[in-house]
């Protein structure tokens, strides 16, 4: 009776996607991460799909073995487009998921019993026979003309090369690793914006919520366009702004989120006609009765952020308000950019004894935050709260008296006329969000 015994590189070859996603614990910009991620992304999938299922397929010269590379290259490439534009599709799409998408494929192709058509493999005119030798069955006759085996071998070259196009062309999600920021603004964002694509702080995290905006629309099982203490309206009131936020104003564009504010003269269901429309998104409620989409107690909150050109009079804001109370405070402020691009302010709101609102903060002065992607962070602990710039730590709060305990929406919006009017030479502004993401423990 014949004993089995695991072949090393079909079980290596099954195990490759799994190593692939641990590798996602990395820098992004580690080299190990990227070799291995590649490698796996190139080989792995179309090498396990182009294993017969009792023996591999013998190239014995050098147009069948390059056959049968780009083959396989072009197979990888093919599964990894298809599994990118499914999960674009979906609103979902993260290395994680997809690189774990392509592990599970690949394992299961490696797994897979059976064996190849015979008449399918074009090159010495035999399929591999069922001990790794050759089929005694029909072959090619010996007087066959060669150019039927030059034609079998020509169609699998142009047919790998017609896979390679089509996958190179169909998304830049294909090399598994995430979207790189493009320019925004015909402005180059710079490194940071990948650089701190996972929490700065120290711990175990698991990520609990992300958004990459890769959608051709806002994922509505993310997002609303409105506050949710609004009954029927939609700005704030308590800031005596000077925009109607509109849904329209809120969209996915070139995988960002953008927020446009327009100068335009909107009427509001609360009577009033303001001088602006804008666009904000929330995780709270679609409706006064409704419940919130997302809430968080305690996480790592962050986002990557281009802030507008024209910032005098504009007030892009990345906060957090409670779900329960539709209103603050308590109130965390991860990123607020008042009127300006050389500064944040990163504050802490709580409700004073006597019921008003008292708060902590700190001011970062920096370079031009409309020049590119920046990210903006918060870790926010049941013992402190501290605030972020580009993965380094700008400010913290350690008192347990002021620190929030209640579950939070998260909110990005482009509010108008906070602290003074935009001047009559500024009619447009954007935001921009590449991505924002919560981690908790």
């Amino acid at each position: 009776m014949r004993t089995w015994r695991p072949n090393p590189l079909r079980l290596l070859l099954g195990l490759s996607g799994w190593l692939a996603l641990l590798t996602l614990v990395l820098p992004a910009a580690d080299p190990v991460r990227i070799t291995v991620t590649g490698a796996f992304l190139l080989v792995c999938p179309g090498a396990a799909a182009m294993l017969p299922g009792t023996a591999r397929p013998r190239a014995t010269d050098w147009p069948d073995r390059l056959a049968v590379a780009l083959l396989t290259v072009a197979l990888s490439a093919a599964f990894a487009t298809v599994t990118a534009v499914a999960l674009f599709l979906a609103h979902a799409f993260t290395p994680g998921r997809a690189l774990a998408a392509l592990a599970l494929l690949t394992s299961l192709l490696v797994l897979l019993p059976g064996r190849r058509p015979r008449r399918l493999w074009p090159f010495r005119g035999h399929a591999p026979g069922p001990a790794g030798q050759r089929d005694p069955g029909p072959a090619v006759p010996a007087a066959a003309p060669r150019r039927r085996r030059v034609t079998g071998r020509v169609g699998v070259l142009l047919g790998s090369v017609l896979l390679l196009f089509t996958a190179a062309c169909g998304t830049p999600a294909v090399a598994g690793l995430r979207v790189q920021p493009q320019a925004l603004n015909g402005v180059d964002p710079g490194p940071t914006a990948t650089a701190t694509d996972r929490p700065a702080a120290d711990g175990p995290w698991h990520e609990v919520f992300r958004d990459d905006f890769n959608g051709l629309t806002l994922n509505p099982a993310n997002w609303v366009t409105c506050y949710d203490w609004n009954d029927g309206g939609c700005t704030n009131a308590g800031n005596h702004e000077e925009q109607w936020y509109l849904p329209g104003q809120a969209k996915a564009a070139s995988g960002a989120l953008v927020l446009t504010a327009d100068r335009r003269a909107t009427p509001g269901s609360d009577g009033r006609t303001y001088p602006w429309t804008s666009g904000m998104v929330s995780t709270g409620r679609a409706s006064w009765n409704g419940a919130p989409l997302h809430t968080f107690t305690y996480g790592y909150f962050a986002a990557a952020i281009q802030t507008p050109q024209d910032p005098e009079g504009m007030f892009p804001a990345f906060w957090l308000i409670p779900a329960e109370t539709r209103g603050t405070p308590p109130e965390l402020d991860v990123a607020e950019f008042p009127g300006s691009n050389s500064f944040v302010d990163m504050n802490l709101h709580w409700r004073a004894p006597g019921g008003g609102d008292d708060r902590v903060g700190r001011r970062y002065q920096s370079t031009d935050f409309s020049a590119g992607l920046r990210v903006f962070a918060m870790d926010w602990e049941p013992g402190s709260v501290t605030w972020y710039v580009d993965g380094v730590e700008q400010f913290r709060v350690t008192d347990p008296a002021v620190i929030p305990h209640v579950a939070m929406e998260l909110i990005l919006n482009l509010a108008v006329g906070y602290p003074s009017s935009p001047p009559l030479s500024v009619d447009a502004a954007q935001l921009h969000v590449d991505w924002v993401a919560v981690w908790q423990h």
